[in-house]
C-alpha cells in the first residue's frame, strides 16, 4: 500500500508518468500483492473462466504495457486489500457458528469403576458413564442428571435466556452452563454426536447449499464477466479503428470499464448475508437445514399446525374410565397392557396413569400387537382380541352402541380424546384424556397472525376435540380427524393453492405431510436425531414461537439481499457512466468496488444482530 500511494504522490506532485522511481515503486507494489492473484487469473483463463482475478489480472497488465504504472499498482493493491476484506467478512460470520465449538469443553470429570472422580477427555467418554459438574462449569456431554440438581443456562443451545431448572431424571445438552448448583449425570451421548455437535453440523452442511439469489448471482457473474470482457475489447477497438481516437486513451478506458464491471460486490453480497443469516438462528435455537429454506420462509402464507405436541404439551393424562354395557372392572387393566405397548400420546397418557395409580401391578402380555394409524390399536390378551381406538375404529369394525357414541360425543365436546376398549363386538369402557395447551402457543399464534399469516390445525384427533383447542389458541381453522395421508392431502391439494404452505409438526408421525410442504418445521428437535436429520427447519426447546422468529429473520434476510444486489448495481452503474465520460480512472474504479464490497459486507453482517421481533416488511 505504502508504495503504491508514494508512487501516486510522486506522479501528482511532478507529472512525471515514467520517472524510474514511479515504475520501481509500482512495480514493488504489483510483486507485493499480485501474486495470489496473477496465480488464480492465468489458472481461470486455462480453463477458459473469466472470473474476477482473470479480469484484474488482465486489467493490471494492459495498465503497465500501457505505461500507467501508478495507476496499475494502485488497482491490484486496492483489489488485493478488498480480498482480505472480504475474506476477514466472511471468517467473521462463519466465526459466529464456530465459536459454539468452544462452548464444549474438553475435558469431563468422570467416575471410574474403582469409584474414583478422575478427568478425562470428552472425545473417550462412552455413552453411559457417570460424570459430575460444579457451580459455574460447563457441561461436557448430552446426559440425563442421576443426583443432585441445580439451575442450567440453555441459552447457546436453544436460544432461552432464562435458567432452567433441573433435577434427577431431567436431560441436559452438552455446553450449557451450571449456575448454582452441582449434580451428577449418566451421559447418553458421544460428545461427537452431542446435540451442540449435530447443531454446528448442520448449520455448516447448510452453508454448502446455494440459495436460489445465491445460485443465480452465481450463474448471472458466469454470463456477465464475458460479456463485459468482449465489451471493454471492442471499447479499446472500434473508436481508434473507425473514428479515429486515440489507441492509448481509448485502452485506458476500457481497462477502466473492466475493472469498475467486475461483480465482486455482487458476488459476495449472498455468501456473507445468508451465513450470517443461519448463525443467526442457530443462536436462537432455530436450526435451517439450508439457505434456500431461509430465503423461502419469507414466502410462507399459510401455516399448519399439529395438534398434539406442537400446539399442545404432547403429554395428555387420564381423566374419565365410564364403563359400557356390563360394568368391568378389568377395562383399565386391559386398556393400559394394549397402550402400553403404544408410543401414541393418548396410549401414554393410559399407561403412565396406570403405572402411577397401580405402581408394580404387572400387565397382561400382548401377542400380535398392531398399531392401527390414525384409529388405535389392537392385540391378543390370553388369546382374546382386544381393540383400543377411536370412532373411526368403531365404524371401520361396524359396532354400533348408543350409549359409547353418547358417551363419546360428550366427552368430545368438552375438548377431551375419547377412545373405546372394544372385544369383538362388545365395548367394555370409553376412556378419555385430555393434553393441556403450551403456555407459548397462544402467543406464537398472535405472532404468526401479526405477520399476516393464515394458520390451519391438521390433527388424527376428533373434531371437537380440535375445534375446542384452536378456539382456545386463536388458530384460524382446525381439522380433526384427519389420518397421515388425509394431512398430506390438505396441504397438496387446498393450502398450496393459496402460496407457499409450511408444515409444523413432530417430525416422525407427520412426516408426509413435513415432506410435501414447502418447509417442514420440526417441534422439540433438542436432543432429537430423527428431527433434526428430517426437517428443513428444527425448532429447539419445544417454543412454537421460535417459528415466527424464523419468518421476520428470514424476511429480513430477503430484504437485505435485494438492498445489497440494489446497491451494488447501482454502484456500477454510476460509475460506468463516468468511465464512459472519461471522469473515472483505474484506481477510482476499484475504490469504487472495494466500497461497494464493504457496503454489502457490512449490511450483511447485520443479520448477526437483528431483532427477531415482529417486522411487516
Amino acid at each position: 500500500m505504502a508504495a503504491a500511494v508514494s508512487a501516486e504522490v510522486i506522479v501528482w506532485t511532478t507529472g512525471d508518468e515514467d520517472s524510474r522511481l514511479v515504475i520501481v515503486l509500482a512495480v514493488l507494489a504489483i510483486a507485493l500483492t499480485g501474486p495470489d492473484v496473477y496465480r488464480k487469473g492465468w489458472a481461470a483463463l486455462r480453463h477458459r473462466n473469466l472470473n474476477i482475478n482473470a479480469l484484474m489480472s488482465i486489467a493490471v497488465t494492459g495498465a503497465v504495457l500501457i505505461g500507467q504504472w501508478p495507476e496499475a499498482a494502485m488497482v491490484m493493491v486496492l483489489f488485493a486489500l478488498a480480498e482480505l476484506i472480504e475474506s476477514h467478512a466472511l471468517d467473521c460470520a462463519c466465526n459466529a457458528i464456530q465459536s459454539l465449538m468452544a462452548l464444549t469443553p474438553d475435558r469431563v470429570t468422570v467416575r471410574g469403576n474403582d469409584g474414583v472422580w478422575a478427568e478425562r477427555d470428552a472425545a473417550g467418554v462412552n455413552v453411559g458413564a457417570l460424570a459430575r459438574v460444579t457451580p459455574g462449569e460447563r457441561v461436557g456431554m448430552d446426559c440425563q442428571v442421576t443426583a443432585g440438581e441445580s439451575t442450567v443456562n440453555q441459552a447457546p443451545i436453544t436460544g432461552k435466556s432464562m435458567p432452567v431448572a433441573k433435577g434427577v431424571g431431567d436431560k441436559v445438552f452438552a455446553g450449557t452452563i451450571n449456575e448454582s448448583g452441582s449434580f451428577e449425570y449418566q451421559v447418553t451421548s458421544l460428545h461427537s454426536n452431542s446435540t451442540l455437535a449435530r447443531i454446528i453440523r448442520t448449520v455448516q452442511e447448510a452453508q454448502g447449499k446455494r440459495a436460489p439469489t445465491q445460485r443465480f448471482i452465481e450463474r448471472f457473474a458466469a454470463v456477465y464477466m464475458p460479456v463485459v470482457f468482449v465489451i471493454a475489447l471492442l471499447v479499446a477497438i472500434l473508436p481508434p479503428l473507425f473514428l479515429g481516437g486515440d489507441w492509448m486513451d481509448w485502452i485506458y478506458k476500457a481497462l477502466v470499464l473492466l475493472v469498475i464491471a467486475c461483480p465482486c460486490a455482487l458476488v459476495i453480497s449472498t455468501p456473507v448475508t445468508v451465513v450470517s443469516g443461519l448463525a443467526r438462528a442457530a443462536r436462537a435455537g432455530v436450526l435451517i437445514k439450508g439457505s434456500v429454506y431461509l430465503e423461502q420462509g419469507a414466502k410462507l402464507r399459510y401455516i399448519a399446525l399439529d395438534k398434539t405436541g406442537t400446539i399442545t404439551r404432547g403429554k395428555p393424562s387420564l381423566t374419565d374410565v365410564v364403563p359400557v354395557d356390563d360394568p368391568d372392572e378389568a377395562a383399565l387393566f386391559f386398556a393400559a397392557s394394549l397402550a402400553a405397548r403404544s408410543d401414541h400420546p393418548v396410549s401414554s397418557a393410559i399407561s403412565r396413569h396406570w403405572h402411577d395409580e397401580l405402581a408394580g401391578t404387572q400387565l397382561a402380555e400382548v401377542e400380535s400387537f398392531k398399531a392401527l394409524g390414525g384409529r388405535g390399536t389392537q392385540g391378543r390378551i390370553d388369546g382374546v382380541l382386544y381393540h383400543l381406538g377411536n370412532t373411526r375404529l368403531l365404524d371401520e369394525l361396524g359396532i354400533t352402541n348408543e350409549q359409547a357414541s353418547s358417551l363419546i360425543a360428550k366427552l368430545e365436546g368438552e375438548g377431551k380424546t375419547a377412545v373405546a376398549l372394544i372385544n369383538g363386538q362388545r365395548v367394555f369402557a370409553i376412556i378419555a384424556v385430555a393434553d393441556t395447551i403450551r403456555p407459548t402457543s397462544i402467543e406464537a399464534v398472535e405472532r404468526l397472525h401479526r405477520l399476516g399469516i393464515h394458520t390451519v390445525m391438521l390433527s388424527g384427533d376428533n373434531v371437537a376435540a380440535t375445534a375446542s383447542i384452536a378456539r382456545q389458541v386463536g388458530i384460524d381453522d382446525a381439522r380433526g380427524g384427519l389420518l397421515p395421508e388425509e394431512k398430506l392431502s390438505v396441504i397438496d391439494e387446498e393450502l398450496a393453492r393459496h402460496g407457499s404452505v409450511g408444515m409444523v409438526g413432530d417430525g416422525i408421525n407427520d412426516a408426509p405431510a413435513l415432506a410435501r410442504s414447502s418447509i417442514g418445521f420440526a417441534m422439540g428437535a433438542a436432543g432429537t436425531d430423527t428431527a433434526i436429520e428430517t426437517a428443513d427447519v428444527a425448532l429447539l426447546e419445544d417454543d412454537l414461537r421460535k417459528l415466527p422468529q424464523f419468518i421476520v429473520l428470514s424476511r429480513a434476510t430477503g430484504a437485505i439481499l435485494k438492498q445489497n444486489i440494489g446497491a451494488a448495481l447501482l454502484i456500477k452503474i454510476v460509475f460506468l457512466i463516468l468511465a464512459i465520460g472519461g471522469w473515472a480512472t483505474l484506481w477510482m474504479a476499484v475504490f469504487a468496488d472495494v466500497g461497494a464490497s464493504l457496503l454489502v459486507i457490512f449490511n450483511g453482517m447485520r443479520l448477526l444482530r437483528i431483532s427477531l421481533h415482529e417486522r411487516n416488511d
